[in-house]
C-alpha cells in the first residue's frame, strides 16, 4: 500500500533522524524532504526546475504552484510503485495541504505526524549543532516562521482527524518508540527487520 505520511516539527525537532530511522526499520517507506526535491529538480535542468532555480537565487520562497509541481513531479513516479513517502517540509499552508490530497488521489495522504518539541530545547539543539547558519537570531527568526506558517497547518490535518502528536523530547530511541506506534496506526507498514 502506497500513501504519504507528512512529517511537521519546528527545525532541531529530530525530524531528519526520526526519519532515517523510520527507514532503515520498515521496508517499502521512504524520505522525501522539500530541499533535496527542489535541490534535484534544478539539477535537472527541466523547464520547472530552472523556473524553482531562478525563484531560489533570488532568496525568494517557491510559491505555492512552483511547489505544488515539483512535488507531484517527485511523487508521482513513488506512489505508483508502491511505496509509502515520509514528507517532509511540504506542506507549508493548508492550500498545499489541499493540493498535495488532491494529487495523492483518495485514501493516499495517510496523515500527518507532529514531533512536539518546545521552542527553548530546539533553540538549544540547533545551537549545539553548530551549523554557520544556526546564530541565535537566525534560529529564532526561522522559528517565528514556522510558527506563523504551521500552525494553520496543523489546524488542518487536526479538523480532519488525521494528526497525532509525538513528543519529541528524550532519546532518539526513546522518540523512534513512540514515532512508531503512531506510523503504525496511519499505515500497515512491511517490517524490514
Amino acid at each position: 500500500m502506497s500513501g504519504v505520511i507528512v512529517v511537521l516539527g519546528r527545525q532541531g525537532s529530530g525530524k531528519g533522524t526520526q526519519c532515517a530511522l523510520l527507514q532503515r526499520r520498515y521496508g517499502g517507506i521512504v524520505h522525501v524532504s522539500t530541499g533535496d526535491m527542489l535541490r534535484d529538480a534544478a539539477a535537472s535542468g527541466s523547464p520547472l526546475g530552472r523556473r524553482a532555480e531562478a525563484i531560489m537565487a533570488t532568496g525568494e520562497l517557491v510559491p505555492d504552484d512552483v511547489m505544488c509541481d515539483v512535488v507531484a513531479e517527485r511523487l508521482g513516479p513513488l506512489l505508483e510503485s508502491g511505496i509509502t513517502v515520509l514528507l517532509d517540509g511540504f506542506p507549508r499552508t493548508p492550500a498545499q495541504a489541499a493540493s498535495l490530497a488532491g494529487m495523492t488521489a483518495a485514501d493516499g495522504l495517510l496523515g500527518a505526524v507532529l514531533l512536539d518539541v518546545d521552542v527553548a530545547e530546539v533553540s538549544e539543539r540547533m545551537l549545539a549543532r553548530g551549523r554557520h547558519d544556526d546564530t541565535a537570531v537566525g534560529i529564532a527568526r526561522r522559528l517565528e516562521l514556522y510558527e506563523e506558517q504551521t500552525a494553520p497547518l496543523v489546524d488542518w490535518f487536526s479538523e480532519r482527524a488525521m494528526l497525532q502528536r509525538i513528543d519529541g523530547t528524550g532519546t532518539p530511541a526513546e522518540v523512534f518508540e513512540r514515532l512508531t506506534a503512531a506510523v503504525g496506526g496511519l499505515v500497515p507498514l512491511r517490517l524490514s527487520r
